[in-house]
């Protein structure tokens, strides 16, 4: 099959890796890819946002198999434009993305599927925002409506922290995103991800894992894209990720196929974890980064064939196939990330590391020039191993990661903590 993946992060890495394991793989195309991505696929400078484009690039070039990774194009509807057009997709329609791309749609969606999740309220002006934290009061969590790349999200700790977080969502400061807000209730807990493929009607579970969003050790500092993550994470036990099927995620679906917007792909549940109870703080509709690149180590090649699966409505009979094994990414960043930071600095070392299905440095924000592998984003690389435990996983990771020479990067030292502090 010839296979296209739309994206150029940490994640579609990941996803290139475990695709290119499949036997069904003949040809791998990533548009547009970054300079990992380009040592083991076909890069295509395309804009994954034009869904006309994409189909044209489809068809003249033989596409047998669409992944979408990022999930602005589709909110965009390139999906419907694919499906459109007669080509097999792994991705949400443009109308069952909005469980991301909206933050008031989920809520709503959760009301009817009577799915437990903070309560809120939703706002299109600032005043009545202002009315609503008075009587609140803080923490709280204010919330762009729309997709504002992982960064829409403020926990305001104080009363003035909220107050300054509204007037900046409405002020503009994450564009569209924030022209409608919402604010809920501040929940306590562990947080964790659990992922599951939906063909529509089906859901397949294919793993937990456990984000670090704080951009400093011990979960501090303001939030990231996210700086590492495990996977599996202790704390979804078998029993709590089963509530989470069965009270929030199985009605979700089933919510979403009774109004006409069946849900297929890879739905993405945060959830907030207190005394074995789930709660949802939030859908996403494609998966996480880093945390797909911690499931796609664990998976390697049945990645395709479950996505394949799902894309063709077959998830009913499958199963996943687990190791009893970890496996744990560390985010390299450049320094003054998520803040301001210089794009251009050269990272060596890179050729020598091993790559294996226990080691491997995905690329998240690089390019090639004159030869080298240079820095051109915050989150840069994602350095990546499985262990027998999770303790073997951190050591290895880090030790690939502490050969790689790049002075203007940085790396939390303490992903996995939580975990392996039980």
């Amino acid at each position: 099959m010839n296979i296209l993946i739309l994206g150029s992060g940490g994640r579609e890495h990941s996803l290139a890796w475990a695709v290119l394991q499949n036997p069904k793989c003949d040809k791998l195309i990533v548009a547009p890819g970054n300079a990992g991505i380009a040592q083991i696929a076909d890069c295509a400078s395309l804009d994954i946002m034009e869904g006309s484009a994409v189909v044209t690039f489809c068809e003249e070039n033989s596409i047998d198999f669409v992944i979408v990774g990022p999930e602005a194009p589709l909110a965009a509807g390139v999906a419907d434009d694919l499906r459109d057009a007669g080509f097999s997709v792994f991705g949400p329609s443009a109308a069952a993305a909005r469980l991301e791309a909206s933050k008031a749609f989920t809520k709503q969606i959760c009301d009817a599927a009577k799915a437990p999740t903070a309560a809120y309220a939703h706002f299109t002006d600032a005043q009545a925002a202002k009315a609503y934290l008075a009587e609140r009061g803080a923490p709280i969590v204010i919330k762009a409506d729309g997709l504002a790349a992982g960064k829409g999200v403020i926990i305001a700790m104080t009363d003035e922290e909220a107050a300054a977080a509204v007037d900046e969502m409405f002020g503009g400061a994450f564009g569209a995103a924030g022209a409608e807000v919402v604010i809920e209730e501040f929940m306590e807990g562990e947080e964790a991800s659990f992922f599951v493929l939906c063909d529509g009607e089906e859901v397949l579970p294919i793993g937990t894992a456990q984000d670090h969003k704080r951009v400093g050790e011990g979960d501090t500092g303001p939030n990231t894209g996210g700086m590492g993550a495990y996977s599996p994470a202790p704390v979804l036990t078998d029993a709590i990720a089963q509530k989470a099927l069965d009270e929030i995620i199985r009605p979700t679906v089933a919510e979403m196929a009774r109004r006409g917007t069946p849900y297929q792909g890879v739905l993405y549940a945060g959830l907030m974890i207190k005394e074995g109870q789930p709660r949802l703080v939030e859908y996403n509709v494609r998966f996480g980064d880093p945390e797909c690149q911690v499931l796609m180590m664990r998976l390697g090649a049945q990645a395709f064939d479950l996505m394949q699966a799902a894309a063709e409505g077959r998830l009913k009979d499958l199963r996943v196939n687990w190791a009893e094994d970890h496996a744990i990414t560390v985010v390299m960043a450049a320094k003054g990330y998520p803040g301001s930071y210089k794009k251009g600095s050269v990272i060596g070392g890179l050729e020598a590391l091993p790559e294996d299905s226990a080691n491997m440095v995905f690329h998240a924000g690089t390019v090639t020039e004159g030869g080298q592998i240079i820095a051109a984003g915050g989150r840069v690389l994602n350095v990546t191993a499985r262990g027998e435990t999770l303790a073997e996983a951190r050591d290895r990771a880090y030790g690939i990661a502490d050969r790689i020479d790049w002075a203007e990067g940085f790396c939390r030292r303490d992903i996995g903590w939580r975990a392996l502090s039980d």
